[in-house]
């Protein structure tokens, strides 16, 4: 059976500052010094901009991969549509030299299926807040 939990873990560094182990690799989440932050990091929604972004592109070419198809210029960009203090719509680009038309549509499909972050995001999960010592 596969991997049923994944955790990252992060850690105050002052100001408004984290650190984050995730996988065993450091990824630093700021904010702006304008808001009180150092400016040393990407904000946490641009985090999760980069989530959708980075799991989307993956998935694309895991899914070109299995099917046979050559990838080229792959890039996914996102924009995520603030509404107050939280973001009410995300938009996902695809862009690549090859596949195009009917070719890339069927690997964008087959890339909602298998992006975790997408759909996640497509059918929330509920969230826990717990305190601890």
């Amino acid at each position: 059976m596969g991997v049923t939990h994944r955790s990252v873990h992060a850690r105050w560094d002052g100001k408004l500052r984290a650190v984050v182990d995730a996988g065993g690799f450091e990824v630093v989440a700021d904010e702006p010094p304008s808001v009180g932050g150092t400016g040393t990091g990407p904000q946490p929604t641009e985090l999760l901009l980069a989530s959708i972004a980075s799991c989307f592109t993956l998935a694309i070419a895991y899914s070109a991969d299995k099917r046979g198809i050559e990838v080229t210029d792959l890039r996914v960009d996102v924009t995520g549509r603030y509404d107050g203090p939280r973001f009410d719509a995300f938009r996902i680009e695809v862009h690549t030299a090859a596949p195009r038309g009917e070719e890339l549509d069927r690997l964008v499909s087959a890339a909602q299926r298998v992006c975790y972050v997408t759909r996640t995001l497509a059918q929330p999960p509920e969230v826990e807040i717990v305190t601890g010592g």
